[in-house]
């Protein structure tokens, strides 16, 4: 037979297993073929040609093959390999030339032919598919080898045509290593060739059993505080590692990592701990945890030895307690050193040792296996007055049927109940519940239940502590009935009687041994072999319970919770969803937010959605054409720094809201980002120093060292003052580098994005007399965000991008933006051998998302109500885990699927990922995330024929987000709403209203000057024969102006609240002796609610150019003294807002150019002009349509231009105009209300009444008068 080599590496961080197989080499010799007939045995045999012996692949010896008496679940076929072999395949037949086949099958396995242990795959006690036939033969890959010298194959389903067959092989090859047996008192010391060792790397690998939940399995410390420990503490492995903490305790470097669970199983787990530096690989049984140490050192130090199986005795506390490791181990390697070879040539101190035995002793107890179906019948002593019964257990469920018995006394019935945290005795005269102290019972652990009762007495112990011992001594009389039943409530043949306590308390679902009837070892080997006792649906000798917990499929801190068959996750507080936790519940950025109409705010982003990175705090400023994203740090504006020398800088260090590799995130996908810095100085030089190497530095996000200051770049070692060459002394580089007693400022923007954040600051100039500095660091602001537009289109049905391929075996999640005209196309795609993973549009309004992981097609689909072919964005988002599949389509359709409860869960792909999928796909895809990774498409569109980087149109779905007649305009990687023209302001031209509490004619004058607005080209170009007029407002106030305009001439216009709140409009074009005087609207205005006006004025030319001014005018001629004092005291007080005057916005030019000087600004104001939203219409309400919109109301005024049919009509026109000039009005206006009408003044009393009175209070009811000039 060929020998599979082993390979040992010595010295490696990519983890060895000493003693194994190396699976890169071949490992697949036929193992069953070449055994006698001797080594297969079985449960039991049809017939003599039917024995065990005869099952051997391909072979036709005897029946063909074996069948066993009984085609029933309790049949078994069984291999001694010999000695123990490393497995890695199995395969399987029927019966030769037959109708008898295995169609589904469970493998398990042993060292010594007890103890079984089923073989796990994907988290699960796996069962492998069989045969559909006599003849073809079946070959399953082991996913994870085992080592074994006993292999068990049992059958779970077989032909319908026939009954159970089966013929075998299985394919390995030898397995040899060195094995140590620890009795608990022997400890194995590995001494260094010098008393201390300062060890950077490290490579500890080890194999182990034991059926103790508790022990050290290796131990180094150092006389620095440095140590290492590997031990079991409740069956879990805890590894415990300190590479140095300083005298003061301000670096500690204590480590802890627990991983693991049920290692008390006393069955083989391998162990390897690869460290270098800080950074720590720490894989049990083939599932790697990567952490790093705590603290600032790299070495451990440890003195003189490394001991294995325990603590050495050494005088110190640190090991007090801890029990040593009772149990084997096999291929211990330290460092590329065979501790185990070491140790049996007796080149390690082994005196701890009464019998040092290099074979692994046997401790071997009987396990029960129960499920949701299962019970174990047992005889005791009948007609006896005592009760005694104890046994072992271990479960996940919280509650469950232990023991069940009765007396013949009048039929008492005993039941033993788990409960939660509890455990309990209950009949028809005695209820006993013993609680466990500061634990549970079912946390999967070992726990030790006694009952004893007798006449007047009863007592149930818990694990043996006297605390949990619970008496009863109720009148009590017992005569036993001879038989126990443990495991389960009921059996159809009668064996369990109802009972008076909770009939629906659930059948036990675990483990038990070491059970005692009557203080004698019950003999489960003869309930095995049918003489004694009975049973249904327990698996003997074999503890099948799984840890669903471990690994942890909880991802980003969700806890995990677990029965029996499930496990569970608890999400809360961690801002992640999903039945895994794996979805962020938060936006990526700002940018998104945005988009989904929000407005600036503070808000939780999670940039890398579901990847390592948690979600943060971060604020959003949201401006018409950016999205700024700000993170504040925590060092106080002007910090003063004295004491500080070029020898012993002072460091002040900024720390952020989030930590770096968030913020790095957000400098990552951002456009542009910046940083304010500033140094106020007085005699504190900054940069320049004779020898080069500046005073005073920064450092950045790679904890580099910066020398250029604000308002500089990289390698430039100036201020912005040396770069625009007005320092204080033309001399330097920089103002404080002057060293002047004055205080002084070097300030600028840090704007290369690559070093931001600042993290820390070196100051290292204010200890001589009189020096002094101040440092300033602002937030880090950052603008736009490259991920959410990264965008490709695919202009031809056979383009697409490719990528590697896609990690997402246990947990995937996908996320896009698509737009397309094309009714079907696949999005993506990813192949392996038979697992794939596809996202496609189906048809116009159905998106789908398939997948396979081995245990079949998955499809799930979406149905749109409308088109999703339309040349809109869509979003969709898809996720498979463990636990589910899920699909959404635009926040609104969603679908999903649990996974099958037993199967495969890992989607193994090996292509690569396909972006716009080989069968084609016409349109755009944006934002494409996979596990929290942006695909940058592209840079990929960029070198790959039929796909162009970006997309256009973003105006067709996001142009609707423009409000108020706002533009949508197209950017390459988004869009703006430009509100120039509109009166309106806001990244959607949506944020209108202004606040006014002062009395206006006190506090507020607004001018807007034609000559210097842009609204405006020239004087010649101005238009005085019309005007439109358009604004809202609300007030409580009455009397009131709402708007003036005046000229240098007595022209003016003016719109007032009477004291009555009624609406009047007051005009004076030239030629009349009076104002004239129109009355709008009767109601009272003056009401709280809000109005809009808009007014149009034609023909009638101006003699001179006018400056229309709101409330008040000042310098711009005459001003009608009668007006103001009627209708200006006590003056305006309420909200005005979308004040707009022939294109012009006055109201909010004056708070765009707040901040400018007053002789450059085309508005003026004087008092106080407060901004607010105190009527802001919100963005989640939809554009009124043309035919509602007030302001799109107009009257149409058609010109004719022919020469000839002026002639025609000139006369009549003439005459009309001379008759309507002296008997009708030269003004006409509209006005609107959002006001439900109704009769009287009433109709405004109230804003209750004004909501009441309407059905739809968006529709706008209208009142026109209309006067032709």
């Amino acid at each position: 037979a060929r020998m599979c080599m082993l390979t040992f590496r010595s010295r490696t961080t990519q983890g060895f297993w000493s003693g194994l197989c190396s699976l890169t080499l071949k490992c697949d010799e036929a193992l069953a073929s070449p055994l006698a007939h001797t080594a297969f045995t079985s449960s039991s045999v049809f017939s003599n040609g039917y024995a065990p012996g005869y099952a051997k692949l391909n072979r036709r010896g005897g029946a063909g093959g074996w069948s066993p008496l009984d085609s029933d679940h309790y049949q078994w076929l069984q291999l001694d390999l010999g000695s123990r072999k490393q497995v890695s395949a199995i395969a399987t037949q029927g019966r030769y030339s037959s109708s008898d086949w295995t169609t589904r099958y469970r493998l398990l396995y042993s060292d010594t032919g007890r103890n079984w242990k089923p073989y796990h795959q994907d988290g699960n006690i796996w069962a492998f598919s069989g045969n559909s036939n006599s003849e073809s033969a079946v070959r399953h890959e082991l996913q994870q080898g085992i080592v074994a010298r006993f292999l068990r194959l049992v059958p779970l389903d077989w032909s319908e045509e026939g009954r159970i067959g089966l013929r075998i092989e299985v394919y390995g090859c030898s397995y040899w290593s060195g094995v140590i047996n620890f009795d608990g008192q022997g400890v194995i010391s590995y001494r260094f060739k010098v008393k201390k060792m300062k060890i950077i790397k490290d490579v500890i690998a080890l194999r182990f059993k034991t059926s103790e939940s508790e022990g050290v399995i290796l131990h180094g410390e150092g006389q620095q505080g440095d140590y290492i420990t590997l031990e079991l503490r409740k069956a879990k492995l805890l590894l415990q590692i300190n590479l140095g903490s300083n005298q003061y305790g301000s670096i500690m470097g204590h480590t802890s990592v627990t991983t693991g669970s049920l290692l008390d199983d006393n069955h083989w787990h391998s162990v390897v701990i690869e460290r270098y530096r800080r950074n720590v690989n720490f894989t049990l049984d083939r599932h790697t945890q990567h952490f790093r140490t705590n603290g600032e050192f790299d070495h451990l130090d440890l003195d003189y030895e490394l001991s294995f199986g325990g603590m050495p005795y050494s005088g110190k506390p640190v090991g007090a307690g801890r029990k040593n490791f009772k149990g084997c181990m096999e291929s211990i390697n330290y460092n590329g050193d065979n501790i185990t070879d070491l140790a049996r040539r007796k080149k390690l101190d082994t005196s701890s040792f009464r019998n040092l035995s290099f074979s692994c002793v046997e401790t071997h107890t009987f396990p029960v296996f129960f499920n949701a179906t299962s019970f174990l019948q047992l005889p005791g002593r009948a007609n006896h007055n005592t009760i005694s019964v104890s046994f072992q257990f271990r479960t996940w469920n919280p509650d469950g049927l232990l023991l069940f018995s009765f007396t013949l006394l009048e039929h008492n019935v005993y039941n033993l109940c788990l409960g939660k945290n509890t455990c309990s005795v209950c009949s028809q005269n005695i209820f006993i519940s013993a609680p466990l102290p500061g634990s549970s019972l079912n946390d999967g652990q070992w726990h030790a239940i006694r009952l004893v009762a007798k006449e007047n007495f009863a007592m149930l112990t818990i694990d043996g502590e006297e605390a949990s011992a619970v008496r009863s001594t109720s009148p009590l009389t017992i005569t036993t009935g001879g038989t126990y039943h443990l495991g389960g409530k009921g059996h159809p043949d009668g064996y369990f009687l109802q009972t008076p306590f909770p009939p629906s308390q659930r059948s036990f679902q675990g483990c038990m041994q070491v059970i005692l009837v009557d203080d004698q070892p019950a003999d489960l080997h003869a309930v095995e072999k049918g003489t004694m006792g009975a049973f249904e649906n327990v698996s003997l000798d074999m503890c099948a319970i799984i840890d669903r917990c471990m690994p942890n499929h909880c991802e980003h801190g969700g806890r995990c919770k677990q029965t029996w068959d499930s496990f569970s996750c608890t999400c809360d507080g961690t801002g992640y969803t999903g039945a895994t936790c794996h979805t962020s519940i938060y936006e990526p950025s700002c940018e998104a937010y945005k988009h989904l109409g929000r407005s600036s705010d503070t808000y939780w982003i999670d940039p890398d959605g579901s990847g390592p990175l948690g979600p943060f705090k971060v604020n959003c400023n949201m401006t018409e054409d950016k999205v700024w994203t700000t993170v504040m740090n925590n060092l106080p504006p002007k910090t003063t720094v004295t004491g500080s020398s070029r020898e012993r800088r002072t460091v002040l260090q900024v720390n952020y809201s989030a930590s770096m590799d968030q913020v790095t995130a957000i400098t990552t996908s951002a456009e542009y980002c910046e940083q304010k810095i500033a140094y106020s100085c007085r005699m504190s030089r900054l940069l320049n120093t004779p020898d080069g190497t500046p005073y005073t530095w920064w450092v950045g996000r790679g904890s580099e060292k910066h020398f250029y200051w604000g308002g500089s770049g990289p390698g430039i070692q100036k201020c912005a003052c040396g770069i625009d060459r007005n320092c204080t002394d033309p001399k330097y580089d920089c103002n404080c580098d002057a060293d002047h007693k004055q205080w002084k400022e070097d300030s600028g923007l840090l704007i290369y994005k690559e070093h931001l954040p600042v993290s820390q600051v070196a100051v290292g100039d204010t200890n001589r007399p009189g020096s002094e500095a101040k440092l300033t660091v602002g937030p880090l602001r950052c603008q736009g965000d490259n991920n959410y537009w990264n965008a490709a289109s695919f202009t031809t049905p056979s383009s697409y991008l490719h990528f590697a391929t896609f990690q997402g075996e246990t947990s995937a999640d996908i996320s896009f933006y698509f737009k397309t005209s094309a009714p079907y196309g696949v999005f993506l795609e990813n192949l392996g051998n038979t697992d794939f993973i596809r996202l496609e549009l189906k048809s116009p309004k159905v998106v789908s998302f398939s997948f396979d992981v081995g245990n079949g097609p998955v499809e799930l689909t979406v149905h749109s109500a409308t088109p999703l072919n339309d040349d809109q964005w869509h979003r969709v988002m898809a996720e498979r885990n463990v636990k589910e599949a899920v699909l959404q389509l635009d926040q609104t359709y969603k679908t999903s699927q649990l996974a099958p409860a037993q199967g495969h869960t890992r989607l193994e792909l090996f292509s690569q990922l396909y972006v716009g999928g080989q069968r084609g796909f016409l349109g755009c895809i944006r934002a494409l995330r996979m596990n929290g990774i942006t695909l940058d498409l592209e840079e990929r569109a960029k070198v790959t024929p039929g796909v162009k980087p970006g997309c256009q149109g973003h105006c067709t779905s996001f142009g609707m987000y423009c409000r108020n007649g706002g533009k949508c305009v197209e950017k390459y990687n988004g869009y703006l709403c430009d509100c120039t023209t509109t009166a309106y302001d806001g990244p959607f031209c949506n944020r209108g209203e202004r606040h006014f509490r002062k009395k206006l004619f006190q506090s507020l004058i607004e001018q807007v000057d034609h000559r210097t607005t842009n609204a405006t080209k020239s004087e010649s170009h101005l238009n005085l024969t019309k005007e439109e007029v358009a604004f809202s407002f609300s007030t409580s106030n009455a009397p009131a102006i709402l708007m003036y305009v005046s000229s240098k001439t007595q022209d003016y216009l003016a719109v007032v609240l009477r004291q009555n709140g009624s609406l009047q409009v007051r005009y004076n074009l030239g030629g009349l002796k009076e104002p004239f005087a129109i009355d709008v609207d009767q109601r009272n205005l003056a009401n709280g609610q809000p109005h809009s006006i808009n007014m149009s004025r034609v023909d009638r030319t101006l003699s001179n150019i006018f400056f229309p001014c709101l409330f008040v005018c000042a310098e711009t001629g005459h001003i009608d003294p009668i007006l103001i004092e009627r209708y200006n005291t006590p003056g305006f007080v309420g909200c005005l807002s979308r004040v707009q005057f022939n294109g012009v916005a006055p109201l909010k030019s004056a708070l765009r150019t707040a901040t400018q000087p007053a002789a450059a600004l085309p508005v003026s104001y004087q008092g106080k002009l407060v901004e607010s939203n105190c009527g802001a219409s919100p963005l989640t309400i939809p554009p009124m349509s043309a035919a509602t919109d007030p302001w799109r109301l107009k009257i149409t005024i058609v010109s004719v231009s022919s020469a000839g049919i002026i002639a025609v009509v000139i006369f009549t026109i003439l005459c009309t105009l001379v008759f309507l000039i002296r008997y009708m009005f030269r003004h006409k206006g509209t006005y609107h209300t959002n006001e439900a009408k109704s009769s009287g003044e009433s109709a405004g009393e109230s804003a209750d009444t004004a909501i009441i009175g309407t059905d739809n209070p968006e529709t706008i009811d209208e009142s026109k008068k209309e006067w032709f000039i």
